[in-house]
Order: C-alpha cells, then structure tokens, then sequence
C-alpha cells in the first residue's frame, strides 16, 4: 500500500494554529508592562521602567494559567537566569571589552544557555532569556546606576507574579487552575466519547492526551483533586478502547463526562450515570469507570486500586547539565554564537547585540522546526518593523509608546501558542518601542534590525542547520523508540495482571510518549526535504502506534471483564513487531507501506492483540 498523497510542506508551515484567547494572560501582560513604563514617565525615570517592562515581557512569556506555586516556579526561574545574563553583558559594557572578548564571553554564556536549554522545559525557557538578556546588556543603554537594570527587570517580573495570584474567592473551584484543567480533561473525554465511530475520533483522543497532561503537570501527589484525576484515568483507558475498536456508546453515557466536569467546576455534586447494559468488556470497563467516578467527584471514598504516582515529568530535569546531550546542544549554540560575532566583528552593525539575541531565540529547542524558526523570524521581523516603522512615523509621544508597548505584550500570550512568525511580528514591535523610549532608536534605525535577523537566520540556518551533523532522523526517530518502548511496558503490565496499579501510569507513560512523537513528526511535516519526507515516512508508524495504545486498552477490559486469558503467542506477536519496530528506528529503516487501518468494528469475541499485531506486520512487512 503506497503513502497517501500529503499537504505540502510549505502549507503546514504557514498554517497557523487557532488557540483559545487567553484572556487572563493577555490583560495582565498589558497591566505588567504599561505599569512600570507609566511609573517611569511619572517619576522621571523611564530609564528604570523600560527594564521593569522588559522584566514583564520576560515573565509574560513563561506565564501560563496553574497554580501559583507552579507560576513562581516557573516565571521565577526563567527571570531569574534573564538577570544574571543582563549582569554579566552590563559588566562586559561598563568595562569596555573589546568586541573579541565580548565575542569570547558571549560564546560562553551561549553554550551555557545551550545546555541549560537541553535540560527540559524550564531549562529551556532559562537559557534562552540568559543569553538573550547578556547580549542585551552588553549593548543597551544602561540605567542610572549601571547596575540596576537586572534587579528592575525582577521587579517588573514580579509585578506580573502579583497580578497573577488567586484574588476574590480564591476558594472558589471554578477560579483554580486545577479544577479547570480537571473540568476540562472531562469535557474532552466527554468530546472523545460522543466522537467515537467517526473520522474525528483519533482527533478528540489526542486533544483528551494533552488535557490529561497537563492536569498532571499542575496536580499535587495528593489529595481529593488527584483522586478526581485517577478516576478519570480509567474512563480514558476504556473510551480508547472503545474508540479502537469503534464502538460507540449511548449518547446519555456520552453527556456524562460534561456532567462531571461542571460538577468539579462547582466543587462536587452528585451525578447520575444512566442504566445502560454494556454488552462488550470495553463498555463495561466505561460503566465501571464512569460510577467511580461520579463517586469520586461526590466526595465519596472509591476504591480506585491505582499505585502512587509519580512526580510530574516536565518538572523533573530529564537530563544532567553536563549530559551528552546538553553538551551537544551547547556547542550547537556556541557555535552560532561564536560565527555570528566573528560576522559582527568584521561588519560592524549599529546593534551588533540583536544577532546573538535572534539566535537564542531561534535555537530554542522546544519551539519546533530550527527550519520554520529561522524563515519565520526574518518574515515576521520584516512586517513587525514595518508596523513599528508606521507608527513611529504619525508619533513619538511616550505615553503613546507606551500604550503601544502595552497592546503588543497583551497580543504575546496568543501569538505565541498560534504561529512562531505571529510571535515575531508581535514581539518585534514591543522591542523596538522599548528601545525607542529607552532613547536608542529611531524610526530610520528600525530597518537595520531586519538586517540583523536576516543575517542571525542565515548563520542559524546555515551552521545550525544544513551543516550541523545532525539529521531528522536524530529528532524524530529517538521518539518513536521512546514511544514503543513505553507501550512495551504498558503491555507487559497488562498481561502480568498488575491492572489498575503500577499500570495505569504506564498507560499515561505511553500516551505521553506518544504525543511527543505525533508532536515531533507534526513538526518534521513542516519542513523542506529530506525532514519532510522522513516525517511523512514514520507518520503511519505513528498512527499504527496510537492505535496499538487502544488495543492493549481493550485487551486490559477483555481481560478484567471478559475472563479472557493472554494467549502468550499473540503477545509475543506485538512485542516481536515493536521490538521489530525499535530496530527498525534505531538503524534509520523506513516504512515502505502504510499500515491497514481497521474500519468496521472489533468483534469483542476476539483478542484485541491479534488485530494489532496484523496491523504492525503489514507496517513492517517491507520495512
């Protein structure tokens, strides 16, 4: 079977995503950044609020809705690294270095910031503010004194952590960022449920991945939210087998999920599960796990049987600093860093510090394709200076500058989660109008800066790129491993019978080993060739792994509710074909046909692991 025809490349990357308007996020942006530029033209000081507001920008972009003590963790940490590098540049400017010393420092704190970046998520968003802050340092104007610009910045950080913290009834369920992820993972497994045995079924699982995800990222390890959470674990489980198997459900079993999620907006409540009589082990699985759960959320103790969770992933450092792979990720920084002085050097710019900056925002390592980053920045600089241009032209006033500034940090929180170019054209004009009312530019200047970030992207794209010894394969492959071997152990868990214990975190293991493969293959599509047709190569992998997921899901629920005994050669069947599958990503052998996608419903008298394991043959057979 050949691979069906697929959206160009160039289409997915201009494609923007459509994410909710973050509201929250948005107002308290603006009031973060016009508060200190306003107290700045009051007292005469504008010197000090423009690096309060540049500490607002910094704190809005690691700001999300969650709990607090996750918001001071992460906005804390990130702002924290952006003020020592906006130490060290301001030393390196009030000494004086030379360009080759400042080039030699800032290629230091570039691997630094490299490494930092590989640790995970908030490692990432800390060394990228560090060098970008230490090559703004070096070359912006400093406040009065020389030193004040780094603690200001913590301030202005600060001012949006208050803005942020719980006010009114902060007792109040539907105003807790656990709550609302909790309500929410609800609702999209209501959207799963009511979608299954239609074209938009794997969509709203993958949705109902991510709410999941991130309701473990902001859960405590206990407590009667986590049980409310653990209960909804075992409805997923049984609505992806459903789902497998494309068997839908009653719709008044559909709309409970929805009841429950207003339910924990309201803090608890009774609901009602109807009297339906599920006739297959994945249904009975759901009616089982839907009754616990509006138990659960009554308040009322369940014996739910799951293991002690463990901590949330992305807090923990999922490698060392000093690992293989920071160290790689370091000197692929470094070196960037190190080419784009040399080029600076040579070609003396009238801010020779948006360079280094342009590439730590571009090598970002969590932000997508390095591809899509570098084309989208030159783009997206472009149309940003010409707006800034514009509206620098009808006015230079402060206080309009100001508003200006306000109104760019509010559309940040939006821009960011629909499109990295719409990042840049935003981000773009805020910056500017900083170093306008900081006294440094001006609307003839603004034209330079596309220099600068055409000329950062091309070392990016160059070095970074084409000739850095690293290929797709080293993205998107390590992913697929991660994946089958996490849906191994899963399977292992299942026909050891350690059912609703140790495996219902293997279940979340797997699904979010998945998702960051659907994740790096979605991104690998948006690149030119040869990324873009390896990923189109493993994206039926993919798929074919997903639905394995809900097949060791409807094979857990066969054998819980249907007395059915692992028969050791069908097992063995799977974990041939994923160890097969392993191999296969290891040594960089691709796909050569898509699997078959099953159509018509699962006869339940069967083992769900025979059609899995026929569907993961036909993949490999000509791999």
């Amino acid at each position: 079977m050949s691979f069906p025809k697929a959206t160009p490349w160039w289409a997915r990357a201009v494609r923007p995503e459509r994410p909710p308007v973050p509201w929250a996020l948005m107002v308290r942006a603006a009031v973060g950044m016009a508060v200190p530029l306003a107290a700045g033209l009051w007292v005469g000081r504008l010197d000090l609020g423009v690096f309060a507001g540049l500490g607002a920008m910094h704190a809005t972009m690691n700001d999300r809705v969650e709990p607090a003590r996750l918001r001071v963790v992460r906005i804390g940490s990130a702002v924290s690294a952006s003020a020592v590098g906006m130490s060290v540049g301001a030393v390196l400017q009030f000494v004086g270095v030379g360009g080759v010393v400042l080039g030699a420092v800032l290629t230091v704190a570039a691997f630094v910031s490299g490494a930092l970046s590989a640790t995970g998520p908030r490692g990432s968003a800390a060394g990228m503010l560090l060098l970008v802050s230490a090559a703004l340092g070096s070359g912006m104007p400093l406040p009065g004194p020389w030193w004040a610009g780094a603690p200001m910045m913590v301030a202005g950080a600060g001012l949006v952590v208050v803005l942020g913290l719980p006010a009114g009834v902060p007792d109040r369920p539907a105003a807790d960022p656990r709550y609302r992820a909790l309500a929410a993972a609800y609702d999209a497994l209501g959207r799963t449920l009511a979608d299954l045995g239609t074209a938009r079924a794997a969509a709203s699982r993958r949705v109902l991945t991510a709410r999941l995800n991130l309701v473990q990222d902001v859960l405590p390890g206990s407590g009667p939210t986590r049980r409310v959470y653990e209960a909804a674990l075992a409805a997923t489980e049984a609505a992806t087998g459903l789902l497998w198997a494309r068997r839908p459900v009653p719709p008044e079993v559909a709309e409970v999920p929805r009841l429950l999620a207003e339910a924990v907006r309201r803090g608890g409540g009774e609901v009602a599960v109807p009297g339906w009589r599920p006739d297959t082990p994945s249904r009975q699985a759901l009616d089982v796990a839907l009754r616990a759960a509006a138990e659960t959320v009554a308040g009322r103790e369940v014996r739910l049987g799951t293991a002690v969770a463990p901590p949330p992933d992305p807090w923990r450092l999922r490698v060392r600093l000093l690992s293989r792979l920071s160290v790689r990720y370091g000197l692929r920084v470094a070196l960037c860093v190190a080419v784009g002085s040399a080029v600076t050097a040579n070609f003396p710019l009238s801010k020779s510090y948006w360079v280094p900056m342009t590439i730590a925002f571009v090598l970002k390592p969590d932000l997508g394709s390095v591809f899509l980053r570098a084309v989208s920045r030159s783009v997206g600089t472009v149309l940003g200076v010409a707006v800034t241009a514009a509206l620098v032209v009808l006015t230079t006033e402060e206080w309009a500058l100001t508003a200006m500034a306000a109104l760019c940090v509010a559309l940040l929180p939006y821009a960011s989660a629909a499109h990295y170019g719409l990042n840049t054209m935003v981000m773009t004009p805020m910056a500017l109008v900083l170093l306008q009312l900081g006294g440094q530019s001006s609307a003839a200047e603004f034209w330079p800066r596309v220099l600068d970030t055409v000329l950062a992207s091309s070392v990016v794209l160059l070095f970074g790129y084409l000739l850095w010894p690293e290929r797709p394969r080293h993205r998107i492959e390590p992913r697929l491993v991660d994946a089958a071997t996490a849906l191994r152990a899963y399977l292992d868990a299942v026909t050891a019978g350690r059912a609703d214990r140790a495996e219902v975190w293997l279940r979340r293991s797997a699904y979010r080993s998945l998702a960051d493969a659907r994740q790096e293959v979605r991104q690998g599509l948006s690149e030119p060739p040869p990324t873009g047709r390896l990923a189109e190569r493993w994206l039926p992998a993919t798929a074919a792994l997903e639905r394995l997921g809900g097949a060791v899901a409807a094979f857990a629920a066969q054998i819980r509710f249907g007395g059915r005994v692992p028969d050791p050669d069908e097992v063995d069947r799977v974990r041939r074909a994923l160890d097969e599958l392993t191999a296969a990503a290891r040594a960089h052998r691709l796909p050569t046909t898509a699997a078959v996608r099953p159509t018509a419903p699962h006869d339940p008298t069967r083992s769900a692991l025979g059609r899995a394991a026929d569907e993961l043959e036909t993949l490999l057979a000509s791999g």
